[in-house]
């Protein structure tokens, strides 16, 4: 599948395909931790107020990496779409947190 997959929802069909194989759940895992600059960084931008971007970014580049990394899982089960996409977090240590992208590879093929 392609890092950036037109054949993704959070919904449970696809309009316009229809499922022809389920492969089960395919999953994306990273665990990412803040650096001493990043927590420097963003207690700097906290006194401000406001969005703190140093975390923003970290967070969103974190839910890009388990998205890819459940796109490429995908890909060696044989599907060519993910249907019911989920994101969960989970911190396990002060500092270090686990974000997992999760769905049900299936196989699907243009309706009509």
């Amino acid at each position: 599948m392609n890092k950036t997959h037109a054949l993704t929802t959070t919904a449970f069909d696809l309009p316009g395909y229809r499922i022809t194989k389920t492969f089960g759940v395919v999953r994306g895992i990273i665990v990412r931790s803040r650096s001493i600059v990043g927590n420097f960084g963003a207690s700097i931008q906290s006194l401000f107020g406001g969005n703190i971007s140093i975390y923003t970014t970290l967070c969103e580049q974190a839910r890009q990496d388990a998205f890819e990394l459940m796109l490429t899982h995908a890909g060696e089960v044989g599907a060519n779409a993910i249907i019911g996409v989920r994101y969960d977090a989970t911190e396990l240590a002060p500092g270090i947190t686990e974000v997992l992208c999760y769905g049900t590879a299936v196989f699907v093929e243009a309706a009509g």
